[in-house]
């Protein structure tokens, strides 16, 4: 099976000097999504948690709520020049069929930019299900402080490769219960809530979500459909992340960074 990281031989540069080396990558490879047998989209990822992602894919796209809603996901044939399964084929099956998309989507979608080809604003805005706008949760500034260094302690192929995107959920007391890393910031946090759907977890009422990155209308919206009342990330948001953010009702917080953050929205919740 692929693995998260590669090893390549480069040139290594230091001042005068210079050598060759090892070195570490961060693998990126093509993931076709198939539901009940017909293909959906194909993504680019980091192999590892596939099953995750496709579902966490999923739920993004109001195509699964509960976990009961999906009756399996499996690697379909397909192989390389030798002949070995690649693994980046999965097929998703779902109790009542393959429901019709409510979105038209391009059919390759990159790491770098996650959703493409949505056909409005408005159409995404109708998948949010759960009311993360009348969840209760209080949340510490000191806990907020605290899930940088958390999820930073969790990314063991960041620590190779120094190229991966990560998401971790946490409870509201500060608790990490799951760390994805990936190529592209939607795959991770797609990870994170494959996670929590095939745990039977969702909706993520009273949980925390945080992204390495910038905080983008998209995850943004993936965390409303998660049923996550609060995203927090170490960079900034986007202008339509916070307008999203305050329609729904979700707090969103930037540059959380040391002793120090951005509440964009939803700052009822910060005790």
């Amino acid at each position: 099976m692929a693995r998260a990281t590669v090893r390549r031989r480069v040139l290594r540069l230091r001042g005068d000097e210079r050598g060759e080396r090892a070195d570490a990558l961060a693998a990126e490879e093509p993931l076709e999504i198939r539901v009940g047998g017909e293909a959906l989209t194909v993504t680019m990822r980091t192999p590892g948690h596939d099953f995750d992602l496709v579902a966490g894919f999923l739920v993004g796209e109001g195509m699964l709520h509960t976990a009961a809603e999906l009756a399996a996901l499996r690697y379909c044939a397909g192989t390389d020049a030798d002949g070995l399964n690649t693994y980046n084929v999965v097929d998703a099956t779902l109790r009542g069929g393959r429901p019709a998309l409510t979105t038209h989507r391009n059919l390759l979608t990159t790491s770098a930019c996650g959703l493409c080809g949505r056909d409005t604003v408005e159409a995404v805005r109708t998948h949010v299900r759960w009311p993360v706008g009348a969840d209760q949760v209080r949340v510490s500034p000191r806990v907020l402080y605290g899930l940088p260094d958390q999820l930073r302690a969790a990314q063991r192929a960041f620590d190779s490769t120094g190229g991966l995107h990560a998401a971790g959920l946490f409870t509201a007391e500060g608790e990490l219960l799951c760390v994805r890393e990936d190529v592209g910031r939607h795959n991770a946090v797609d990870k994170v809530v494959g996670w929590a759907l095939r745990e039977d977890r969702l909706p993520l009422a009273g949980h925390l979500l945080l992204v390495s990155g910038r905080a983008s209308f998209e995850l943004t919206q993936k965390a409303a459909l998660a049923g996550i009342p609060v995203l927090a990330a170490v960079s900034a948001p986007s202008s339509l992340a916070v307008d999203l953010a305050e329609e729904l009702g979700l707090t969103l917080v930037g540059f959380l960074r040391g002793e120090g953050a951005n509440v964009y929205t939803g700052a009822d919740r910060l005790a």
